[in-house]
């Protein structure tokens, strides 16, 4: 059933209706790779500077390694208001002087999607325009303008719209939360482009049991910080809800913080490995032309994209108990995950000083008990030398929040 999103108002009352219509299978089965101007910029934005990090998407090879969509964040539209005639969001003309189609074409005519925001309550975050009863003349404008992508925050929601209790018949796919977010489903639904859908909800109403029944993508939290605090957190959190985590459907952990703020080199690897195999959005957050080569390499490191970007292997990676005797740890240390290329390990060192880690190999789930393996740095792209029977266990020294990647591939 269609929600006549356009008619809606923000004080009218929401009831529960029928099934709305599913996200689009034309885009989003794999967890997006792209850049968003909010950490970088915040409000601070214009067309120079995301046309700027859609030429590093090819100067700096991120376009070859996979990252497609450059997206803008809020404060893009006249903060005055709608066009008083046709009641469109209207873009800054200071800001965006050729309006975002002229600037889609320009990143469409670089191989690359450009994205967009907007908010499931009267205003953005940032007090712009939302799009809270507008959601399919929103829709609308966004597919003419040539839009692949959609981040949809949670801002300014208007009492009547939020749940003050459980929703009806205890599912949350028919809390008002939902039905804000279903009404934009709906409204890109009937568009003829397919645009993929960011639910950026942090975390609220369960998002996580009905996502993937209305977007692509959802927030799991608040907004990210460049900190490990951060870090560990959001893991822990997206751990506790990862069998969500399929084709099409991705729980976001937030935007990139690599090369913002005071993180390490070995958190910073640690950032990227838990996005990618936890198979979360990776939506770099920096200014581009600041990534030094070490940073970059992290980024761009093929084999970890590969399994983010699995065409055949849609879940992540989950916890497994590395040893009989391995300890309890929030969040967890050891991760296992299968990809078109065999079975993978993946040890996060949460101290704050190198530990030794090691795991059993039959303790691996999918490894089997029996056999020879070879161990592949994932990381440098080599063979460790040696190799490790079903039974032996496996150890390594790790630096303070590093984070080490294997593939175990049988030989015998």
């Amino acid at each position: 059933m269609m929600f006549a999103s356009a008619l809606l108002l923000s004080s009218v009352v929401p009831v529960v209706l029928g099934q709305s219509a599913p996200p689009s299978k034309s885009t989003g089965k794999l967890p997006a790779l792209g850049w968003n101007t909010w950490n970088a910029y915040g409000c601070n934005i214009n067309e120079a500077k995301v046309l700027a990090a859609a030429n590093q998407f090819v100067s700096l090879g991120l376009k070859d390694a996979g990252y497609q969509y450059v997206n803008i964040d809020d404060c893009w539209s006249n903060k005055s208001g709608r066009d008083p005639n046709t009641h469109r969001i209207v873009p800054d003309a200071t800001k965006f002087p050729n309006g975002i189609g002229g600037l889609a074409s320009q990143i469409h005519n670089l191989g690359l999607k450009i994205g967009i925001y907007s908010d499931a309550g009267t205003m953005t975050c940032a007090g712009y325009p939302g799009s809270l009863g507008n959601e399919m003349l929103d829709a609308s404008t966004f597919g003419e303008w040539g839009i692949d992508y959609l981040k949809y925050d949670n801002c300014n929601v208007p009492a009547n719209w939020t749940d003050s209790s459980s929703p009806p018949g205890g599912d949350w796919y028919n809390s008002n939360s939902a039905l804000r977010y279903r009404q934009m489903g709906d409204a890109l639904a009937a568009q003829s482009r397919p645009i993929q859908y960011e639910i950026c909800i942090w975390g609220q109403a369960n998002v996580w049991t009905w996502g993937a029944r209305v977007g692509h993508s959802w927030r799991m939290s608040g907004d990210a910080s460049p900190s490990w605090s951060y870090i560990t957190s959001i893991i822990k959190t997206n751990v506790a809800h990862l069998n969500y985590t399929n084709f099409w459907a991705h729980n976001d952990m937030d935007m990139m913080e690599i090369g913002n703020g005071a993180l390490t080199i070995q958190e910073q690897r640690t950032h990227f490995a838990a996005w990618a195999f936890l198979k979360s959005p990776i939506l770099l957050g920096t200014d581009l032309s600041k990534l030094n080569s070490t940073q970059l390499a992290i980024i761009k490191n093929k084999e970890l994209l590969a399994f983010h970007q699995d065409p055949n292997i849609g879940t992540a990676a989950t916890p497994f108990k590395a040893t009989s005797t391995a300890p309890t740890t929030s969040p967890p240390e050891y991760y296992s995950g299968a990809s078109s290329k065999g079975t993978h390990v993946f040890i996060i060192n949460t101290g704050s000083s190198t530990a030794t880690k090691t795991f059993t190999l039959s303790n691996v789930p999918g490894l089997g008990t029996s056999g020879t393996f070879k161990i592949h740095d994932m990381w440098s792209g080599t063979d460790l030398s040696g190799t490790y029977s079903a039974s032996s266990s496996f150890s390594v020294s790790v630096a303070a929040h590093d984070t080490v990647t294997y593939l175990l591939t049988k030989v015998a």
